[in-house]
């Protein structure tokens, strides 16, 4: 009998047919503006983060893809270029070609689900990159030939060169047949040197694990989802909305909020601007530190040296 993992406290994610009949029924009574879309940077630093090898650095590529530059290793998390999703279309293109990437040392994964997951991209990566991944995907992996390969449970760490990789856990579910839901884990990943730590959240609910992971872990960079939220009383136990993120980041004591997971797939009803809207009215209506917040365009590079110096 296959593993089925869970949540904390047991939260279960599973809704009825009923609940999403009465999702899509008000889906439809709802006008949204799809023609705005979140902007893209323009592409000038290329040849710069092939090159990089000495400065910390974070590139947004769209959703939740990132090239993470640390200790000299070139790290991508949830590496997705797919143009669908289903039968949605991707709304903004990825902020980097995949052509034009670095050599890739080290492939995170936060869960199975297809706009997380997306081996058509992995295969294209360039380098041989050693992979970590949640417990129960490693069958995935080998059976396309992948070898170097590493399988976490929450709380678990790793040594890639002079980077600790520690995979946290989230709130979440996953699935990628019919028949095999929640038979792997998901979670977010914490990668650290002695300077300078990222946290790449993953995809979640807000829950009382944000506090667990800041007991363990001093938190500089914090990439934190903020979109597909809306239904609220559909999505709230799968996806944190802007307000609980903000939250949540000031719960894991960070020291910059870089959103992600908004505006370019519609997985739920809310838009990528009105995600960024509704965390801007957030932060303003704490009063946190505008230098905190980090809003990146798609492909834009935030260079850390800098901010920590």
């Amino acid at each position: 009998m296959k593993k089925r993992y869970e949540n904390l406290d047991n939260v279960s994610n599973m809704k009825s047919m009923k609940d999403l009949w009465k999702w899509q029924k008000e889906r439809w009574q709802k006008k949204k503006d799809l023609l705005q879309q979140i902007p893209h940077a323009e592409q000038k630093q290329i040849k710069q983060l092939q090159a990089n090898r000495s400065h910390p650095s974070i590139t947004w590529i769209g959703h939740s893809t990132f090239l993470l530059q640390l200790n000299g290793l070139n790290i991508l998390t949830d590496p997705v270029w797919a143009n669908r999703q289903g039968i949605q279309k991707r709304q903004t293109e990825p902020g980097i070609l995949l052509e034009d990437l670095p050599e890739i040392d080290v492939v995170v994964i936060s869960h199975g689900h297809y706009d997380h997951l997306d081996f058509g991209s992995i295969r294209r990566l360039k380098g041989k990159p050693a992979f970590y991944i949640p417990y129960g995907l490693k069958k995935a992996f080998v059976k396309r030939g992948y070898q170097d390969i590493y399988e976490a449970n929450w709380w678990d760490s790793f040594q890639a060169g002079e980077v600790t990789l520690s995979f946290v856990p989230a709130q979440h579910w996953t699935r990628r047949t019919l028949f095999d839901t929640n038979t792997s884990h998901w979670g977010g990943w914490v990668l650290e040197n002695n300077n300078t730590s990222f946290y790449f959240v993953g995809d979640t609910g807000y829950f009382r694990g944000f506090q667990e992971i800041a007991k363990k872990f001093k938190l500089q960079y914090v990439l934190m989802p903020i979109g597909a939220y809306e239904p609220e009383w559909f999505m709230s136990d799968s996806h944190i909305n802007p307000e609980d993120a903000v939250r949540a980041f000031l719960e894991l004591s960070g020291d910059f909020f870089i959103p992600m997971h908004y505006g370019a797939y519609r997985l739920a009803d809310d838009t990528g601007p009105e995600a960024l809207e509704r965390l801007n009215q957030e932060w303003e209506r704490q009063q946190l530190p505008e230098e905190q917040l980090k809003i990146l365009r798609i492909g834009e590079t935030l260079w850390c040296s800098s901010l920590l110096s």
